[in-house]
């Protein structure tokens, strides 16, 4: 394995604008990247396995739940700290990202928003310490981009609730503890149920043959009359609502995220830029591959800004929804880009394991499509500046 050289980009000076608990928590989550991510992999990547050796570091370097209060588990830090996180350990892998974001903004955050406090005191830290692993039940096989036409569903048994359903592309649901699954009551009304490994007709199927998010763990949920505790309900929001704010925070984390990785192809394009000798010199030198580093520095530099601002929004609580799907698009947009330009700059090398720009490029094609696709982030923005809805 070569060494993880990497340097982040910051060609606008933008750590001067974070306080220095910001650069320990992303220092500290950069420095276990380098020694704990990067030596593996690749390997687990062509493997396809998820390295679950990885999770307890990624609880100790605060990856799940990092915005949850410290009385719940989690290490009470602001957003822009939380998007520090996801930006450097998806500088490693989108798929460990994945793992951290669903933890921590598709699990952890709907029991802290909209459940008990008997909830959140049962469940809340031992996901924040990795003990246990959440995954999050929204997607079905025919409801994607639109979730509320749901058939997963559930019935008041009296003493409990008698859940019935299937959920499709379900990052950590080969090996996760627990559940925040979503499914309409008998009225059609959405709500949230936490539904916990070993409850009887609860199966978690992986999904395989996979191109993109090969070192993360993919599968079903599938309920066939699983009894859910009444105390398993999440009471404090319902509708689609609730959901959809999960995802927001998950949004708000890839926006970060795809920093990332658009920073580790930028960079490993540049240190082969400078070394790679053709005609005579490196082709660092030739114009054409300037123009596609510039290019690339311009736009992470962008991205940047964009993520940072939408940070300080979301620590006022004035983020909107409509904000975090432009910075989701648009990063995960500009990183995917950045990848394909830095295979190039990478030749034949650029599709090897040697190197991780092949894998980022196969990530982010999932990225691009999880959590609103590029198209229904696009209409959202469409939706939020003329106010008229395309959707239907």
């Amino acid at each position: 394995m070569k060494p993880d050289l990497f340097e982040a980009p910051d060609y606008y000076n933008i750590d001067d604008l974070l306080t220095e608990e910001h650069k320990l928590i992303r220092d500290a989550a950069r420095a276990w990247v380098k020694r704990d991510v990067s030596p593996i992999i690749e390997d687990a990547a062509q493997k396809a396995e998820f390295p679950k050796s990885i999770i307890p570091g990624l609880a100790d370097i605060g990856a799940f739940g990092p915005y949850i209060p410290v009385e719940y588990g989690g290490a009470g830090l602001d957003q822009i700290s939380y998007g520090l996180i996801m930006q450097e350990i998806e500088r490693g892998d989108s798929g460990v990202r994945s793992t951290a974001s669903v933890q921590s903004s598709l699990v952890m955050y709907p029991i802290w928003k909209y459940g008990t406090e008997e909830q959140r005191k049962k469940y809340l830290p031992k996901l924040a310490s990795g003990e246990w692993m959440g995954s999050f039940g929204l997607t079905e096989p025919d409801h994607g981009s639109n979730p509320g036409g749901m058939v997963t569903s559930y019935k008041d048994m009296g003493d409990h609730y008698l859940l019935n359903g299937a959920k499709l592309w379900i990052s950590n649901s080969p090996f996760c503890n627990v559940a925040v699954v979503w499914a309409k009551n008998e009225e059609g009304r959405i709500h949230g149920l936490i539904v916990e490994r070993g409850m009887e007709g609860f199966s978690t199927p992986e999904t395989h043959n996979k191109w993109s998010l090969r070192a993360s763990a993919t599968g079903e949920l599938i309920f066939q009359d699983v009894k859910v505790p009444k105390e398993n309900l999440l009471p404090n929001k319902t509708g689609l609502g609730a959901p959809l704010g999960c995802l927001d925070s998950a949004r708000f984390g890839i926006a970060w995220g795809a920093i990332g990785a658009a920073m580790d192809c930028y960079d490993t394009a540049l240190r082969y830029a400078k070394q790679r000798i053709q005609f005579g010199k490196p082709i660092a030198a030739f114009q054409l591959q300037q123009k596609k580093l510039a290019e690339m520095i311009t736009e992470i530099t962008k991205a940047q800004l964009l993520a940072l601002r939408l940070g300080q929004l979301k620590n006022e609580d004035r983020a909107t929804s409509a904000q975090i799907s432009m910075a989701k698009r648009n990063n995960v947009d500009m990183a995917i880009k950045i990848a394909r330009e830095a295979r190039q700059i990478l030749g034949g090398m650029g599709i090897t394991g040697e190197y991780s720009i092949m894998r980022h490029m196969m990530n982010l094609e999932s990225v691009i499509t999880y959590e609103g696709t590029h198209d229904i982030h696009l209409l959202i923005t469409g939706f939020d500046i003329t106010g008229e809805n395309a959707f239907k």
